[in-house]
């Protein structure tokens, strides 16, 4: 089974079902070493710039996103 299919299949989990996997799975996160996170930053960021190249997502400037979150503070 693939990830996108174990996906799906627990996406069709009562909520109540899908928090306590969310839950499990987050603290699964929690006995990572510093080096798998250090890995896992680095295959984000790749995934991330990768994106970007491709013109799947447009980066916008810090200033600018910045700005939008104190605007929906106000």
């Amino acid at each position: 089974m693939t990830v996108d299919e174990l996906m799906r299949e627990a996406l069709r989990l009562k909520a109540t079902d899908r928090a306590s996997m969310a839950h499990e799975l987050l603290n699964s996160l929690e006995t990572l070493s510093e080096a798998e996170l250090e890995q896992l930053w680095v295959e984000e960021a790749l995934r991330r710039s990768a994106e970007i190249d491709a013109g799947i997502v447009e980066a916008i400037p810090a200033d600018e996103v910045i700005a939008q979150a104190r605007a929906r503070l106000k």
